[in-house]
């Protein structure tokens, strides 16, 4: 299974559409644009490029440190600006693998240089879930004849 399989199971829930916001923004707007369309990070973008990404974990560790006044803070100065990504053509099992480990929730795929998803380690666990009920479904069918 591919990075593809999920998104296309994404985009049939019609649940693919990925956020993002200018690096310049306030965390405030961020807190916002997170609460308005329900999801746990945003990609930073400038322009077409990926410059980081931002989540709810970023915002309570800076929260944290800083207190309320992060709220003006642009999201630059507390966004992860190394991101991992990955390709649509990209196996699942190898990405979950790469999430795990490195204790990532939200990985953005870009192909060609461009964003074209985001998959979250829900997302992951979910398409592999369907995968085993699949193959258990399979062997059933093989057992019973």
């Amino acid at each position: 299974m591919q990075i593809a399989d999920v998104l296309r199971h994404k985009r049939a829930r019609d649940a693919a559409e990925v956020f993002t916001i200018v690096p310049s923004e306030t965390v405030a707007t961020l807190l916002a644009t997170l609460a308005e369309h329900n999801v746990g990070a945003l990609v930073a973008v400038d322009g077409d490029d990926v410059v980081g990404i931002a989540s709810e974990r970023d915002v309570v560790r800076r929260l944290a440190a800083d207190g309320a006044a992060v709220l003006e803070q642009p999201v630059e100065q507390i966004m992860t600006s190394t991101v991992l990504s990955c390709a649509s053509g990209d196996a699942v099992d190898g990405i979950a693998e790469t999430m795990t480990q490195r204790h990532i929730r939200h990985m953005p795929v870009i192909d060609d240089g461009r964003l074209t998803g985001l998959v979250s380690i829900g997302d992951v666990v979910s398409s592999r879930m369907r995968q085993l009920e699949d193959d258990r479904g399979q062997l059933e069918q093989y057992i019973n004849g």
